[in-house]
């Protein structure tokens, strides 16, 4: 908002310096854009200041607003401007009458008009020159003066060319379907039955809080025409602006919640200053349709909880003084306690907080001291979910996975394959585009785009993981997910490199399983629409399922961007779960350094291709006795020398005793029996 220090001057005297001043208003919460010298004038007086109004501060969108302002940071008085409506009995006769209807108060609480007889001609110097100083432009008198309340007082209004109004009555309705209206801006716009009209007898004449029509402008031939003033409801005139497109210095104003104490005011400063311009001699009475008065509300503020929110004690006299100046009306109902009653323009305070933070601008927030307030109470535990996901991104970034965030929002076809049924999918109702559809069921659709992302800008070895929450009819879970495609190993002169394969992105959920508490998963052939049958995984711990992993079908690549030749493993958990069943961390115990050797010895057994692994070292531990301290499968070979659909796999058990050191006979003895549980249970021949 642009607003002449010399208009402010006409209701406030500005003690300081501009500088000063500027940093005043700074302070009190009114940023200064920029301070610009008129260049016709050299005098100080002549500055305009470029304010930034905050949206919760629509009655300081006026110069009345910030001289109000004004008079409470100086202790200045302030001189509103004056409103001389003549008596009812000296009003010039031979006005016509006009019919106002009311016909939608939910939109429009107040609506105010009257008639006058005007000469329609080019504006003084004077109010051309604040006008234009004020970031407008000049058209004639009478909207000028229109234009002039406007920022003067804060309060839209319009005049209407009685003449061209049909029926002489002006009805405050909603749009009926399908009908249009040429605002003044020339453009034929088609209305919606919610948006609010001004109406004449056969069609609407404005879009109420928004812009005039066309049809009914005030032009040089006008003799007679109709001021309007009212308070519409905010909501309605945003939607109805951004509807149409449409916004302007009244919608402006409108949406952020004007004053509806104001529109009779502001009607009746119109027309003193239409009289003082000689625009106008004929003024019919104000016509004034408030069916529900709305009342000014009242706050209980206490002197003890303004020193408790801002850590100092504020003198009581200043309290009452700059809430009296500020407009507000106090009452001290008992000591230290006062019943304010709130003005209607100030729709940013309806708390006992709010007051306080007018008198805290006041006193200066620079002045507040640097104190931690007093607690009383111990704070709220922290979210154990916020630490889980803080160790589960440590981890992935530990294994050289790089943090992506996607969006939450996907294409209804890309969402498919991640759902067992359609119906399971969140739906949006007013997507922003086909892009955005659905709410993700997966993490891994973004997750695979982003690869996509890397791969078409020449990044061929991507490791990508994301923490979030995904989405279904059945509830929302947080999940981690896994994106790896090319080396799966650093390229190295001492080594050769190698593709990710299965076991690689199994290495990396591992680690966060374990880290998590979750010590002994378990893997499963899994079937998935998304992933490539034999290749693919679920992790499950008892009869719980926490995730899938293993290789992205090529056809679901393509659909997401990725068609080149390198293969895609994923893997999503399923958070929520894995809290559920994992063990309690603060439990675990670090052991200590063995005192005594271990002894090893190779297994090397032919078995068939389909045994799963997992299943193995189950039969080994089930067999052998407590001094087994681990397995590790170390080879797996298949061709000559190997029985079709059998696989060999070498295995390295490790036995330790934490208090003596095992010999020879009592190791070959495990051995054996390990030997005879395998041979018995799956058929399992030493190679």
């Amino acid at each position: 908002m642009r607003i002449q220090l010399s208009w402010l001057d006409d209701f406030v005297t500005v003690p300081v310096p501009v500088k000063e001043f500027a940093s005043s208003l700074d302070m009190r919460g009114f940023e200064v854009g920029a301070i610009e010298p008129r260049p016709e004038s050299s005098t100080a007086n002549d500055t305009v200041f470029d304010l930034e109004i905050t949206a919760n501060r629509p009655d300081c969108l006026s110069v009345t607003g910030i001289a109000r302002e004004v008079a409470a940071m100086y202790s200045t008085e302030l001189r509103m401007p004056t409103s001389e409506m003549a008596p009812a009995e000296e009003l010039v006769g031979g006005l016509p009458e006009l019919s106002v209807t009311l016909e939608d108060a939910d939109l429009c609480p107040r609506y105010a008009a009257a008639v006058a007889e005007v000469t329609v001609t080019d504006s003084p110097d004077w109010l051309v020159q604040r006008i234009e100083a004020a970031g407008g432009r000049a058209i004639n008198n009478i909207v000028d003066v229109t234009n002039y309340v406007l920022l003067e007082l804060g309060q839209p209004m319009h005049a209407f060319d009685f003449n061209r109004l049909k029926g002489a009555e002006l009805r405050i309705r909603r749009a009926k379907p399908g009908e249009q209206i040429r605002t003044l801006d020339g453009q034929t716009r088609r209305l919606a039955d919610n948006m609010l009209v001004i109406a004449d007898g056969k069609r609407p004449q404005a879009v109420a809080g928004v812009m005039g029509g066309a049809d009914s402008e005030v032009n040089q031939a006008t003799r007679i025409i109709v001021l309007e003033s009212a308070y519409f409801q905010p909501v309605s005139v945003r939607r109805t602006s951004k509807r149409l497109a449409l916004s302007t210095d009244a919608s402006y104003r409108f949406e952020r919640g004007s004053d509806v104490s104001a529109p009779v005011r502001a009607l009746e400063r119109c027309c003193t200053l239409l009289r003082q311009i000689g625009a106008s001699k004929a003024i019919g009475p104000v016509i004034d349709c408030y069916p529900d008065p709305k009342k000014p509300t009242c706050v209980l503020l206490r002197h003890k909880r303004i020193e408790y929110l801002l850590g100092q004690t504020i003198d009581s006299a200043f309290v009452v003084d700059i809430l009296t100046r500020l407009g507000f009306t106090v009452e001290e109902t008992d000591p230290g306690t006062w019943n304010v009653e709130i003005p209607l323009r100030r729709v940013d305070v309806s708390r006992e907080v709010d007051l306080i933070e007018e008198i805290a601008r006041h006193h200066g927030y620079e002045r507040l001291p640097s104190t931690f307030p007093i607690l009383d109470s111990p704070p709220p535990p922290a979210d154990p979910r916020i630490e889980r996901d803080r160790l589960v991104s440590q981890v992935a970034r530990a294994n050289c996975f790089s943090e992506a965030v996607t969006f939450a929002f996907i294409e209804h076809p890309v969402a498919l394959p991640f759902v067992s049924d359609p119906d399971e999918l969140v739906t949006i109702t007013n997507p922003l585009s086909e892009q955005f559809t659905v709410l993700r069921p997966s993490l891994l659709p973004g997750l695979v785009g982003s690869v996509a992302h890397n791969h078409r800008r020449e990044r061929h070895d991507v490791k990508l993981f994301e923490v979030a929450t995904r989405f279904t009819r059945g509830g929302e879970t947080r999940a981690v997910a896994l994106a790896w495609t090319g080396a799966g190993t650093p390229e190295h002169w001492s080594q050769p490199s190698r593709n990710v394969d299965f076991f690689d992105i199994k290495s990396s959920v591992e680690q966060i399983l374990n880290t998590l508490g979750v010590v002994t998963p378990v893997y499963r052939p899994a079937t998935s629409a998304y992933l490539v049958a034999g290749h693919a995984a679920e992790v499950v711990t008892g009869n719980t399922r926490l995730g899938i992993l293993g290789q992205l079908a090529p056809t679901v690549c393509v659909m997401l961007g990725l068609d080149g030749p390198d293969e895609v493993f994923v893997a999503e958990l399923n958070l929520d779960t894995v809290a559920q069943v994992s063990s309690d961390r603060s439990n675990f115990r670090c052991a200590a350094l063995p005192r005594h050797p271990s002894v090893v010895r190779d297994l090397s057994i032919i078995v068939a291709s389909t045994l799963p692994a997992s299943v193995v070292r189950d039969t080994i531990r089930s067999a052998a006795p407590d001094t087994l301290f681990s397995i590790c499968e170390f080879d797996r070979y298949t061709g000559k020398g190997i029985p079709e659909n059998c696989v060999s796999l070498s295995l390295r058990l490790t036995f330790r005793e934490p208090d003596r050191t095992l010999t020879d006979t009592e190791v070959q003895q495990a051995v054996e029996e390990i030997v005879s549980a395998l041979a018995a249970s799956h058929q399992a021949r030493i190679r």
